[in-house]
């Protein structure tokens, strides 16, 4: 059974239908990245499987049964970590991590070793006292991924996380996010940076005005257009979509 079944997710604002009937099973344990030019539907997509907007029509199955019969207990299972930074500027980041830890729930012991567990991987504990306004926008995404993690989600949706990273942060956020992967968690990506959907994904999904185009892994993609490179698989369907 999938952890995460979509079917026929429709989204339509006014007269202008965002997502036409999307749907798409997401697999515990496995990376996979919504792919798209700007205005594809990526962002509405991954929106509409966070709750933070509802669909038009269609159903997402948790499990088994319906998010919209009980989205509070659903939100427990997934992080969402948006593209911007949005840390409360009033705490420091240790402020941060333990708000959204006690915001699920966690006791006090239990957020103190979940931030030691993010620190073996994330190296958080250098700025935890500092304030937002005081950080890099490297680091910022750094503790927002943090805060995404907190609770131990079953799903983890990323919406472009390595947009303005150094190359060394964002080589230790591709590491983390196979490391989420290998502990059985669903990560859903979505990205510009096509080298990065090459090097994590299991699957990728590509968006076109609101509809699938393809699903299959990097690697059979590339193959079946003789490509070498997922970019050029992209750069190829663009360029039939236009003509």
């Amino acid at each position: 059974m999938s952890l995460l079944k979509i079917e026929s997710i429709k989204k339509r604002y006014g007269s202008f239908e965002a997502l036409k009937g999307i749907s798409l099973d997401l697999n515990t344990g496995e990376v996979i990245s919504l792919l798209g030019v700007n205005g594809a539907g990526k962002t509405t997509l991954s929106s509409i499987i966070a709750t933070l907007h509802p669909p038009t029509s269609g159903d997402i199955l948790f499990k088994g049964t319906s998010i919209f019969n009980d989205i509070p207990s659903y939100r427990y299972q997934i992080g969402y970590c948006p593209q911007k930074p949005n840390l409360n500027p009033l705490l420091t980041m240790r402020d941060n991590l333990w708000f959204a830890g006690k915001y699920y729930g966690m006791s006090d012991d239990a957020v103190e070793q979940r931030m030691k567990e993010l620190n073996e991987r994330l190296g958080i504990d250098r700025f935890l006292a500092a304030y937002a306004h005081e950080l890099s926008g490297g680091w910022k995404q750094r503790y927002m991924i943090a805060r995404t993690l907190m609770h131990s989600p079953k799903i983890v949706i990323l919406d472009e996380p390595t947009v303005g990273l150094d190359p060394d942060i964002r080589q230790q956020l591709w590491y983390y996010i196979r490391h989420l992967r290998d502990q059985g968690i669903c990560v859903l990506i979505t990205t510009h940076y096509l080298d990065e959907a090459e090097k994590l994904s299991d699957r990728v999904v590509v968006l076109h005005q609101g509809v699938i185009k393809l699903i299959d892994t990097p690697q059979n993609l590339m193959q079946s257009f003789q490509k070498g490179k997922l970019e050029d698989v992209f750069l190829e369907l663009t360029k039939e979509q236009k003509e």
